[in-house]
């Protein structure tokens, strides 16, 4: 298990459980983050998926440490919540650059030299939002559900060539990003999860190891729900 795994936005919450799982199961890891420092033990280097020279610097220090990115999983992401008639366009646009249009950047980038290799991986982390929305994230839903056309695409283009594009779609998860919501909220969300409870980092981090591996070859397309059933399979 020594391929090369590119991650975005390690250094916290899903992307950080994401990294720490392939860490210890022997792959080569890289990831990029802005602020928080990635795990111990794997290569991390700063960027901002909105910047398309960021991207291209990340890959080329990723590239001259560890070898061509064989993995590529798209985490990064921001929020900028609000009810449509109070969101501004910038908040509308700045989360789809960044959800959205960050990860077509990447995933644009890593196929390169998963073309030249004949294999790779095309992970891309969206959300349960995505499919069955919410209320005051109408550009975070939206971004999210593009990442479902996009790996979709992806897999018709890039299929031949044996490479995956799939989408792991977590439902409420225990990060730094949810616990900053009040209680009220906290209450709302999980009376709508018929597991009861929030999904843990590393719960939604399996899914993506899992579609990573030869085990999930044929595995091409897809939406894996990682949401104790909030979505019933939308």
């Amino acid at each position: 298990m020594n391929r090369v795994v590119l991650i975005t936005g390690g250094g916290k919450g899903i992307g950080r459980a994401t990294a720490q799982l392939f860490a210890d199961d022997g792959y080569k890891v890289a990831v990029t983050y802005r602020e928080s420092p990635p795990p111990a033990g794997v290569f991390g280097v700063r960027c901002d998926v909105a910047d398309d020279g960021s991207v291209e610097e990340a890959f080329a220090a990723v590239e001259a440490n560890l070898g061509p990115v064989e993995i590529a999983v798209m985490n990064a992401g921001v929020t900028r919540d609000e009810l449509l008639l109070r969101m501004d366009e910038k908040d509308f646009s700045e989360v789809l650059n960044v959800n959205l249009t960050g990860a077509f950047r990447v995933a644009e980038r890593a196929s390169r030299s998963m073309l030249r290799a004949r294999w790779g991986r095309l992970i891309f982390i969206s959300s349960v939002v995505a499919l069955y929305g919410e209320a005051g994230q109408a550009n975070h839903a939206a971004a999210k559900a593009g990442l479902v056309g996009l790996a979709r695409s992806l897999t018709r283009e890039l299929g031949a060539r044996n490479i995956t594009a799939n989408v792991v779609a977590p439902g409420f998860t225990a990060t730094d990003m949810t616990a900053g919501l009040a209680d009220e909220q906290r209450q709302h969300i999980l009376r709508q999860v018929p597991a009861g409870r929030a999904a843990s980092p590393e719960e939604v981090a399996a899914a993506a190891r899992f579609l990573a591996g030869d085990a999930a070859g044929y595995i091409s397309g897809a939406v894996v729900p990682v949401d104790g059933g909030a979505g019933m399979g939308h």
